[in-house]
């Protein structure tokens, strides 16, 4: 079959010498005296590059053509020599035929002064239909080839009844074989290493490629969380997370109790026993309350705060509301733009703490007798 074929394109070759050696006197001589040309033209050179170019992709793609018809080899060269023949001596003809009227361009401009872009009328639609002619079988070039490649198709279609059913099988199904790499029965004999055990042969077998990259993007991961958290210590580790997560659970149950006192009135306020609070309370005590009720609580215009009389009652709600709203018209202001909730119950507990201290030299006692309740212990 080979030996065939290099006869058939052999003859061809000898055809082509044959003809250009026929035909080359008629482009050197028929012209007479050396003449300027026309190849120097931006236009005709621009032409010819493209007939160059196109003529190296009909030379490829009749390369490939014959290189895709292997089995039909013989026959396509049977059918197509002659018709091969006669559109390489066309292309000569046209390309020897354009050097030509090129090479009579001057004295054509002589007579007739019609020029394209500088290039006469002549020589541009020579060079114009020999493009148009390579495209032509460019054309045809490429429907051959697509004639060669169905017929393979049906051959290859036809050789192997039993893949048929697996491109009946679903989308989902062939997608799943494709990603997993998976090959036919008869496929395994080229990958078949020899080794046998109990039956069961072993294939050199490649993993999928979706099983790789997912474990080489673990071993990435794995340097990445190894060098973050044991050598950089730009991350927390699990413990540490545990005691940023108590820290802030800390943090929050502190503002909550905090807004807890914040919602403190005279009808919820409870008496602080905690020596915390008594001390907050005797430091508000001391900045508000001492320049009228002396600092150890005896009275000097206010009345005294550390007997059982009282004006306005003596239980921790009722000294509350007193701090909270005040007596404008007994000349006690309200505190309660000044001081939150939680510091009024914390100076009101302190008031309810330096009952009965006796300090020197007390005021008289002023208003009611007032008797401890269950609030007040």
């Amino acid at each position: 079959m080979k030996k065939s074929i290099i006869t058939s394109l052999s003859g061809l070759k000898w055809k082509v010498i044959i003809v250009t050696t026929l035909l080359s006197p008629l482009g050197v001589f028929a012209a007479g005296p050396p003449k300027p040309s026309e190849l120097h033209n931006p236009l005709a050179m621009v032409l010819l590059i493209i007939i160059i170019a196109l003529l190296l992709v009909i030379a490829l793609l009749a390369n490939i053509i014959i290189g895709a018809a292997k089995i039909n080899i013989l026959r396509v060269v049977e059918d197509k020599s002659k018709t091969a023949t006669k559109i390489a001596t066309m292309l000569l003809l046209c390309f020897i035929s354009s050097y030509t009227f090129a090479a009579d361009a001057p004295a054509a401009a002589a007579t007739a002064d019609t020029t394209i872009a500088g290039l006469s009328n002549t020589s541009f639609y020579v060079l114009l239909s020999v493009i148009f002619l390579e495209i032509i079988i460019l054309l045809a070039l490429l429907y051959n080839l697509r004639l060669l490649l169905s017929k393979e198709k049906a051959a290859l279609q036809s050789a192997e009844p039993a893949e048929q059913p697996l491109a009946k099988k679903g989308s989902f199904i062939q997608w799943w074989n494709k990603i997993n790499g998976f090959r036919s029965a008869k496929e395994e004999a080229a990958i078949d290493l020899g080794h046998d055990y109990d039956g069961i042969r072993e294939l050199d077998n490649r993993l999928p490629g979706w099983w790789l990259y997912g474990f080489y993007a673990c071993i990435i991961f794995a340097g990445i969380y190894l060098y973050r958290y044991h050598v950089a210590h730009s991350a927390p580790l699990s413990h540490e997370e545990l005691q940023i997560s108590l820290d802030k659970a800390e943090a929050e149950k502190q503002a909550n109790l905090k807004k807890a006192g914040n919602n403190i009135d005279e009808n919820t306020v409870k008496l602080l026993k905690d020596p915390a609070d008594i001390a907050a309370g005797k430091a508000i005590f001391s900045t508000i309350c001492a320049a009228c009720h002396r600092p150890d609580g005896g009275g000097i215009v206010g009345p005294n705060l550390t007997d059982d009389y009282w004006l306005h009652g003596g239980s921790v709600k009722d000294i509350f509301k007193t701090i909270k709203y005040g007596w404008p018209d007994k000349g006690m202001q309200s505190w309660k733009d000044n001081y939150s909730p939680k510091q009024m119950a914390q100076l009101a507990s302190y008031i309810k703490s330096i009952r009965g201290t006796n300090p020197p030299n007390p005021k008289e006692p002023q208003g009611t007798l007032y008797t401890e309740s269950a609030d007040d212990k």
